[in-house]
This record gives C-alpha cells, sequence and structure tokens, in this order.
C-alpha cells in the first residue's frame, strides 16, 4: 500500500488481537482485554509498520502526527479529560512493546503531558501537593533519561543532595516542599544535560516520547 494508505494506529477497540507482529505483544494483549470486555484504560497502539518506516527514513512518516492528534482527541472524548488542560488533565504513558519478548526493552514513561498548567490541575483534583510534585518529579526523570538520554546518576545525584538537606534517609519522607524543590532540580538536570528547557507542551514531549521508542530499535 502506498505510505498514504497505511494505517499506523489501532485503538485497542480496534486492533486485531491476534497479530503481535504489527502491534507487538504489550498491544495485542491490551486490544484482546479490551475487546472481551475487561476494563483497561483507553489507549491506542503505533504500529511495528510505523517503527519500520521511521528507522528507513530516521523520521516520523508523514501524518502520523496529525493521527495521534485525532486518536489523543478520542481519549479526551473517552475519559472527558483535556490532554494540557489546566483544570481536568489527561496524562498518558508510552511505552515500548515488540512483537517477541526481549531483555533492555525500552522503559515506560509515565505521568507525560505534565507541565506547569497541569500540575495545577492535579493538585487541585487530588488536593494533594506531596502527589503533585512527585508525579512531576518523576515524569521529569523518565522523560529525561529515556527520551533525552540523560544518564540516571545526574537524577540520583541532585535526589541524594535533597535528601541530604532535608535529613531524609527514604524518598517516602521528603515533605510536598522538599519533592517541589526537588523537581526544580531535576528540570535544571535536565537544562544541563540536553542544553533545553523541558518541552512544555504536552504534543512535543509525545513526539519526542515516540520518536525515542522507535530510536531505541
Amino acid at each position: 500500500k502506498a505510505m498514504s494508505e497505511r494505517k499506523f494506529i489501532y485503538t485497542f477497540e480496534d486492533g486485531e488481537a491476534g497479530n503481535r507482529m504489527l502491534l507487538g505483544g504489550k498491544g495485542a494483549n491490551l486490544c484482546a482485554m479490551t475487546q472481551i470486555g475487561l476494563n483497561v484504560p483507553p489507549g491506542f497502539v503505533i504500529t511495528t509498520a510505523a517503527c519500520l518506516a521511521y528507522l528507513e527514513n530516521q523520521r516520523l512518516p508523514d501524518g502520523l502526527m496529525d493521527d495521534v492528534r485525532t486518536h489523543i482527541a478520542a481519549l479526551e472524548r473517552k475519559t472527558g479529560k483535556g490532554f494540557g488542560s489546566a483544570t481536568n488533565p489527561l496524562l498518558v504513558s508510552v511505552r515500548s512493546g515488540s512483537a517477541m519478548s526481549m531483555p533492555g526493552m525500552m522503559d515506560t514513561i509515565l505521568n507525560l503531558g505534565l507541565n506547569a498548567a497541569t500540575l495545577q490541575g492535579i493538585a487541585a483534583q487530588t488536593g494533594n501537593q506531596r502527589f503533585t510534585w512527585d508525579a512531576y518529579r518523576r515524569f521529569i526523570q523518565l522523560f529525561g533519561k529515556i527520551a533525552m538520554g540523560v544518564p540516571d546518576a545526574a537524577f540520583d545525584a541532585a535526589m541524594a543532595a535533597i535528601k541530604r538537606k532535608h535529613g531524609a534517609v527514604h524518598d517516602v519522607e521528603l515533605t510536598a516542599d522538599a519533592l517541589q524543590e526537588l523537581a526544580q532540580a531535576f528540570l535544571a538536570v535536565y537544562r544541563e544535560h540536553t542544553g533545553l528547557p523541558l518541552a512544555a507542551d504536552p504534543y512535543d514531549q509525545l513526539e519526542r516520547s515516540i520518536q525515542a521508542v522507535f530510536q531505541s530499535w
């Protein structure tokens, strides 16, 4: 088929659950569970064909991000949340899957969609500042490490310094204020290693994450 006709994205409802070569093991399983009526949060699978097209040309296939936007809009309708919304934010995870299980698979990026605006929405919804800043610092570290190649050791050093400053032995002992400080320290680590501030636009975050999954192959 011509590139433009090729379907690169399937929702969990639409994906052919038996087609592990196209959807990867995790993707196929999520489609299967959704289709037998299990309570799976909504989502979609970007196919292995899109990955091959990326590797061939070292860029995302034409129209892929438009298609991603269409599917995110469908997720917004299904969840009643908004990607980038300051009041009722939709956060997503980006995970790598393959047709066969293999070692060294890329980690999952959690809490994607967090930025200064959506943080306010999470804080207001949960009423829990500690949870909010903990979610943000995890996102910064995962996105930094996985999408941008920032070494874990740099984040670990920042974490150790904050723990020393606040007299905490374990992560769970850090207060909301300490975690906010940690998030700011992680943002500084990110900027130092990448030369850029962390992308605030959730779609930029998402595009970089999709590229990172494909690049990891």
